[in-house]
């Protein structure tokens, strides 16, 4: 074997050890991200709530009762729900308050949804509500859709990351940290919207 070529695997080899631990410590500060309670954010006009997990909405509509926002998007929910049937207790008091968005069914879907509540609202400021492990990604989408509105993380503790010692977990968080990178660098553009 040429010492060219012994030198370009080499070469090779370091290149992918050195993305791999760049991949791996990227990872790690994912996981923990993911894993870390949320603390109280700051007041803003909005809250923005992108369902498809336990505890977004309660958390949600928590916030907007304590006076966080002073209107809430729930964006993603079938297209024949009601107010009552997500089962907040009191969240009649607030209705006019809520929107209930009904076209998103992926986070591309929700970010552009939220764009679009947040401008024609004249918002500049919104609180985003969703998992601890879809956070860093929705705020990819929704800064992309929407480069003139601050939007601010609220990561909700869902029953899946309770446990984080779990196989499920692990598989859970490489699946999501994959589709963070993917947005990261563009290619989980699709149909956004139903």
């Amino acid at each position: 074997m040429s010492r060219s070529r012994m030198s370009w695997q080499r070469f090779s080899l370091r290149l992918m050890l050195f993305a791999f631990v760049l991949w791996a410590a990227g990872f790690a500060v994912f996981a923990i991200d993911s894993l870390t309670p949320p603390s109280p954010p700051p007041r803003c006009d909005g809250i923005a709530v992108l369902t498809g997990g336990q505890d977004r909405i309660s958390a949600a509509f928590t916030l907007l009762r304590d006076g966080y926002g002073q209107q809430l998007l729930i964006s993603g929910v079938g297209s024949h729900a009601t107010l009552a049937q997500l089962g907040e207790p009191g969240i009649y008091r607030l209705s006019d308050r809520i929107t209930l968005g009904r076209h998103a069914i992926t986070t591309i879907g929700n970010a552009m949804e939220a764009a679009q509540w947040a401008h024609a609202n004249a918002l500049h400021s919104v609180i985003v509500v969703t998992a601890g492990y879809h956070i860093r990604r929705a705020l990819v989408e929704l800064r992309r859709a929407a480069p003139d509105v601050r939007f601010t993380a609220y990561a909700v503790q869902p029953p899946a990351l309770r446990h984080p010692a779990t196989r499920a977990t692990a598989f859970l968080l490489l699946r999501e940290y994959t589709k963070l990178l993917g947005a990261w660098v563009g290619v989980t553009r699709g149909n956004p919207m139903a």
